[in-house]
C-alpha cells in the first residue's frame, strides 16, 4: 500500500481534524468556505462538477490566495447518454411550461452537451495538483487513475454499497467516502438509472469496515461532535459534513435557500430525480412535490440538470425557494450561522 493510502492519509495531508467539508457544487461551496475550512485544519473541498477547466483553475487560484493549507477538488464521473428523444423533451416542456411562465422565462432549447468536458476538467486538476481529487457517480477511468498517481494526487471515490466500495478499491483509489442514505445532495450511485439501495451510514460502515482496506470516510447525517465520534468509533478514518456548514457565513448558499434551511430545525427532506434526473436528497418544495408525480416528464441525467438550470437561476433571482434544489441531509437541529472555523473548533472541542 502506498504512503497516501495508509490509515494516516489525513495526517499526511497535514490536517488538524479528520474532517472534509463536503464539496457542494452549484453555489454553497464558495472560495471562502473552502479556504476557511482548510485554514481551520479540515480539508476544504471544491465542488467543481459544474465548472469548465478555466473556472476550476480560477477558483483554485483564489483559494490559494487565501490559504496555503491543502484542499481537494471534486468532479462527476461522466456517463454519456444519447440525445434525448424529441417526444421526451416535449413532455418535459409541457410539464414545466407553467413554471417558466411564472418565472417569466422563455421556453428553452435543450441541446447536447449536457455537462462540462470531463477530460478538460481532469487536465486542469492535473495542472493544479490539489491535495486530493474526489469524485462521485462511478469509477475513474484506468488511464485517468494512472495520470493522477503519476502526478501524486490521492484519489477519493464515493460508494453507496459494499460492491461499489470494492470496485473503487480495486480501481486504485486511496480512500472511499461511504455515503449513507441520510446524505444531502446527489446520491453517489454508480448507475444513474438504478434504484437507490437506501443503505444508511451505520449499516454501510458495518458492511465495509474490515473488508475494504483503504481508509473509509463517513458521510450522511453527521451534524454534531457526537455523530463524528460515533462514526470514528465505528471504523471511519474521517467524516465528511455538508449540511452542517450550509448556513455558515462563508457558504455561498443563496438567500432563499438559506431562509428555507433556517425556517425550522425539523427539516423535511427526501430523495428526488426532479431537478437533475439523478437521485438527490433535498428539502421538500413545490417543484419536487409536483414533478415527482410526473416521472415520465423527468429527463435522464444530466439532461434534466441542464433543462432545469434556468428555473433554478430565476427562482434564486426572485428570492423563491419553490424551484430550487435545496440539498440537505436528514440531520436535524439548528444550523450554525457563524464562521466556519468556529464551527470546526466546536465540533472538535475536547
Amino acid at each position: 500500500m502506498s504512503a497516501v493510502t495508509d490509515s494516516n492519509l489525513f495526517q499526511k495531508l497535514g490536517l488538524k481534524h479528520p474532517l472534509i467539508v463536503a464539496p457542494m457544487a452549484g453555489g454553497p461551496t464558495s472560495v471562502d468556505l473552502v479556504a476557511a475550512a482548510s485554514a481551520a485544519g479540515a480539508l476544504g473541498a471544491m465542488g467543481g462538477a459544474y465548472y469548465n477547466a478555466s473556472a476550476i483553475e480560477a477558483f483554485a487560484t483564489e483559494v490559494r490566495q487565501r490559504t496555503d493549507k491543502p484542499f481537494s477538488i471534486n468532479l462527476f464521473i461522466p456517463h454519456s447518454i444519447p440525445d434525448v428523444a424529441p417526444d421526451r423533451v416535449e413532455r418535459a416542456l409541457e410539464a414545466t411550461a407553467r413554471y417558466r411562465q411564472e418565472l417569466e422565462l422563455p421556453s428553452p432549447k435543450l441541446e447536447a452537451p449536457y455537462e462540462e468536458d470531463f477530460d478538460a476538467q481532469f487536465e486542469a486538476v492535473l495542472r493544479l495538483k490539489p491535495a486530493c481529487l474526489s469524485f462521485v457517480f462511478g469509477l475513474l477511468p484506468v488511464d485517468h487513475v494512472r495520470e493522477a498517481k503519476k502526478a501524486g494526487i490521492p484519489l477519493i471515490g464515493t460508494a453507496t454499497t459494499l460492491d461499489e466500495a470494492r470496485a473503487l478499491e480495486e480501481s486504485g483509489v486511496d480512500a472511499v467516502t461511504l455515503q449513507g442514505f441520510e446524505a444531502g445532495g446527489h446520491r453517489g450511485i454508480f448507475d444513474a438509472r438504478a434504484a437507490d439501495p437506501e443503505i444508511g451510514l451505520r449499516d454501510l460502515l458495518a458492511q465495509c469496515v474490515g473488508i475494504i482496506r483503504v481508509p473509509l470516510i463517513a458521510a450522511g447525517g453527521i451534524m454534531t461532535a457526537g455523530d463524528i465520534r460515533a462514526a470514528l468509533l465505528a471504523g471511519a478514518r474521517a467524516v465528511q459534513m455538508g449540511t452542517a456548514f450550509l448556513a455558515c457565513t462563508e457558504a455561498g448558499t443563496s438567500a432563499p435557500y438559506r431562509k428555507k434551511l433556517l425556517e425550522t430545525p425539523e427539516r423535511r427532506t427526501r430523495t428526488t430525480r426532479a431537478f437533475s434526473g439523478r437521485f438527490a436528497r433535498g428539502l421538500e418544495n413545490r417543484f419536487m412535490d409536483e414533478m415527482d408525480a410526473k416521472p415520465d416528464a423527468i429527463l435522464p441525467f444530466p439532461a434534466q440538470n441542464k433543462f432545469t438550470r434556468d428555473m433554478r437561476g430565476a427562482s434564486t433571482a426572485k428570492g423563491l425557494p419553490d424551484f430550487l434544489s435545496l440539498w440537505s441531509g436528514t440531520g436535524k437541529g439548528e444550523l450554525w450561522r457563524g464562521g466556519t472555523a468556529d464551527l470546526i473548533d466546536l465540533l472538535f472541542a475536547e
